[in-house]
């Protein structure tokens, strides 16, 4: 019987580690297109008095809620501060974002830093890691939150 010496084992473990990191990269760049698989039924709230509407999520969104994900996107800013602990983070830059109202609220997220580090927004794109939470139910609030977020490299 033949084994494998160190440098075949070397080289699997490389090969596997890609591997990885492909998967990862696959994984952010598709993430909002998972989130997105989402269907919205208008109803009216008689606590809000306005019509809101209401989302119906895909079972591959429901697998993804207490999850760590990584995801790209574009900072919103949600103060005048140069740093925030606190951020929105949409799938298109501010000109057409969710809030201007030129997307879905798939689309957003807000973002809560890991032990409320403070990050400087910036409106380049930029890749977040962190635990996802999902909210169907309360429309006063957004679909999508980010916990324990840390930026990561593009």
């Amino acid at each position: 019987m033949k084994t494998f010496n160190g440098r075949y084992t070397y080289y699997l473990i490389l090969i596997f580690i890609w591997m990885q990191s492909q998967e990862m990269l696959a994984q952010s760049k598709d993430m909002w297109t998972i989130l997105g698989m989402v269907t919205f039924t208008s109803s009216y709230n008689p606590d809000l008095l306005i019509e809101t509407k209401i989302p119906k999520i895909s079972g591959a969104i429901e697998k993804l809620d207490g999850k760590e994900i990584e995801i790209e996107g574009y900072m919103i800013p949600l103060t005048g501060q140069v740093t925030q602990s606190h951020f929105m983070l949409s799938k298109y830059p501010q000109s057409t974002c969710f809030f201007c109202g030129k997307a879905g609220p798939e689309t957003a997220m807000q973002v809560f830093m890991k032990d409320n580090r403070k990050v400087k927004i910036t409106e380049r794109k930029v890749k977040v890691k962190g635990t996802l939470y999902i909210n169907p139910k309360d429309a006063s609030s957004l679909l999508y939150t980010l916990e324990n977020a840390q930026l990561t490299d593009i």
